[in-house]
Parts: C-alpha cells; structure tokens; sequence
C-alpha cells in the first residue's frame, strides 16, 4: 500500500510540473521507490560538498576502493533527485575518496549475501545500482565524473553515461567482471560497443585495462 500511495504522488508532482523530461523522470521516479529508509551509517558512504549552484556527491567507501552497495544507490538517486528538481543547482559532480574512484560492485559482499541464501538482497543491489545508472543517463542537468584512480566495472557505469568524464594520470579504467565469467554490465555493453574497431569487443572480452591517456586517445 505504501508503494501505492508514493506512486501516486510521484504522478501527482510530475504531471504538476510537466517538461521536456516528463517521461524520463517519471519512469525514473516509479522505478526507484526506496523499501526502507538509510541509516546514518549507510548515509555517510556517499558525503555531500558545494554550496551555491553545484553539488558534489562523493564516494566514501576508500578500505573497498568505494565499492558499490545497494545503500550507495539509493542514496545517489535520492542526491541526485532532489538536486534535479532544485532550480538553484546548475552542475552536479561525481568522484571517490582515496585513490579509488570506483571498482565497481562490492562482489565480495554480494556473494556472502547470495550464499548465506538472501537472494532478494542480492536482486536489491542491481535493482538500485542499475537504476541511478538510468537516473544519470537521463539527468537533465550537466554532470561530470571526475575519476581519479580505479574506474572498474559499475564505477565505469556510474559515471560514462553522465554528461561529462575527466579523466587524470592515476585513472585506471577496466571490465574486471568478465574474469569471473560475467559479462560486461553496468551499460558496458552498450558504450563498449561504441568505441573504434574492435577496441570495445577487445576489452569486453579480455578485461584489459586503459590508463587515463589511452582512454583520451
């Protein structure tokens, strides 16, 4: 009943306010719904900095290289929604702590979940990881990825299909998934498939890495 109502008033604030993005944010919005709030633990692994017109969401994960969970993608899609929807916040930016921007999902903590027999936690992670990737892939407002250091697998995924990616000397981007016999996900497949030649179908295949300078080139 709970989800029902917020439903409804998700329909009720974008019919409201009906733009060139109604469609988006409304699919958007629907697929998102929270089941439980955060907790201020799980709130504070991603910090907030910015004042006037930007906010920067910060990954705060480093001992795990800001591995992805499930309360870090609830939390970037309620950031990122609410800074979507307020008109005095122009620019929204993206970057990690420590020497790690991401390395992608925290497959160690995914795996106890599976094998301890948690499989809804486990369809959870995906469920909310792969939906602030559609969240940014649709935002409406200029986003940039600053990813200094570790940029593997879903840290490339939270950040490739923003509108702007900055990469540094230390940037270090790879599909490491594909050596445990997953393929490339995240939107790996699709941005993968974009780039010259056979230069994606070779990384989605061998995993390979690319330094700042060879992602330039």
């Amino acid at each position: 009943m709970q989800r029902v109502k917020s439903a409804s008033s998700v329909l009720s604030r974008y019919t409201a306010n009906n733009n060139g993005g109604f469609i988006s944010r409304l699919k958007r919005c629907l697929s998102s719904l929270s089941n439980s709030p955060l907790t201020d633990d799980q709130e504070n692994f991603v910090l907030v900095e910015g004042n006037g017109a930007s906010r920067t969401a910060i990954l705060n994960r480093p001992s795990v290289l800001n591995a992805l969970n499930t309360s870090i993608g609830a939390r970037l899609q309620k950031l990122y929604s609410s800074w979507e929807d307020d008109p005095d916040i122009g620019i929204v930016q993206l970057k990690g702590r420590g020497r790690a921007f991401c390395a992608g999902g925290d497959i160690v903590a995914l795996y106890n979940v599976i094998r301890q027999g948690n499989i809804e936690q486990g369809k959870e992670f995906f469920w909310t990881t792969y939906n602030f990737i559609y969240m940014l892939g649709t935002y409406l407002k200029p986003h940039v990825a600053l990813l200094h250091g570790i940029t593997m697998g879903g840290g490339a995924g939270v950040s490739i299909p923003g509108t702007f990616r900055v990469a540094t000397d230390k940037t270090v981007f790879a599909t490491p998934e594909t050596l445990i016999g997953f393929h490339p996900d995240a939107g790996a497949s699709f941005y993968l498939s974009h780039l010259p030649g056979y230069l994606g179908e070779y990384l989605a295949l061998t995993g390979d890495k690319l330094n700042g300078v060879e992602m330039l080139s």
